[in-house]
């Protein structure tokens, strides 16, 4: 099952009093990196999330935040003055410390100042959070399954364009090993021309040594070597996504050394029909590369 490493949920929960909402996203990341936004006062809630989003996926930057409020029940609840002068008085130091600082700070709203424990009257006896938890955990699980879903459906749209570049790259290669083909007999012509031209105007040079230094620059030129290791390369790609689970560094990896076949193929070439057959290898390996940057 391929993923890619793109992916957003939402959901939204009610009970205990309180209502909640939740936004699961996920971009491309070089590893697994969570960055969790939850409620402070809500003990035991993290680890727990942590663990099932560790447990289903294996790269990606993923945000989860999590917004709890009082729920309607609670809508005559009181606003408790001592609470919110202590936490305006709090944010006056803060501030006025991360001034001296040279930190600059979002301003605070008024919703994240009410979601402060204690803040309404009515919210002071809130929820044990040992009974909160479990609700919580499960309504995550079933988040993290809607965001595997959608990097799944994107993974295997994903492979499928890959497959297709492969596809692209192999008749590529296989027109650059035709046009070499072609190109011998025209570098072969080219080089005995140079030979004669040069023993012409080049008196007591030994002719053999000539001969070898040409026939050095013609194996210097051959690109056998470089189509092998391209179709090579296309064969590993496909045993790779062929596989189950991650594979996303080993394809980078390998769309690395494509890239260096292919630049080697051009500046070996000698040949413009060879050049442009390069070129265009060129540029599906760098389509392709863009597309493996998302695959987990």
């Amino acid at each position: 099952m391929r993923q890619s490493m793109t992916g957003f949920a939402a959901a939204q929960g009610a009970g205990f009093g309180l209502r909640w909402s939740w936004e699961l996203r996920s971009v491309n990341g070089k590893g697994l990196d969570l960055r969790l936004r939850l409620p402070d006062w809500i003990d035991g809630l993290e680890p727990r999330l942590r663990a099932a989003l560790q447990g289903r996926l294996a790269r990606g930057s993923v945000t989860v935040s999590l917004k709890v409020a009082a729920g309607e029940e609670t809508g005559a609840a009181r606003l408790s003055e001592p609470m919110l002068g202590a936490v305006l008085d709090a944010l006056a130091v803060i501030e006025e410390r991360a001034m001296a600082a040279g930190v600059t700070l979002a301003p605070s709203t008024a919703a994240e100042l009410l979601s402060v424990r204690g803040m309404l009257d009515g919210a002071a006896a809130g929820p044990d959070p040992a009974d909160l938890v479990p609700v919580l955990v499960t309504e995550f699980d079933a988040l993290v399954a809607s965001l595997v879903a959608m990097r799944t459906a994107e993974g295997e749209a994903t492979q499928a364009i890959l497959m297709g570049q492969l596809e692209e790259i192999e008749t590529l290669v296989a027109e650059a090993a035709s046009r070499a083909e072609a190109r011998a007999g025209e570098q072969a012509e080219r080089l005995a021309q140079q030979l004669a031209r040069v023993m012409e105007t080049a008196d007591g040079m030994d002719s053999q040594r000539v001969a070898q230094e040409l026939a050095l620059i013609a194996v210097k030129s051959d690109v056998t070597e470089e189509i092998d290791r391209l179709g090579a390369h296309v064969a590993a790609a496909r045993a790779l996504l062929a596989e189950d689970g991650p594979v996303g560094r080993k394809l980078d990896f390998l769309m690395q050394e494509f890239n260096r076949e292919a630049n080697t193929l051009c500046s070996k070439a000698q040949s413009t029909p060879l050049t442009q057959t390069g070129l265009a290898l060129k540029t599906v390996i760098d389509r392709m590369r863009e597309q493996v940057q998302n695959v987990e």
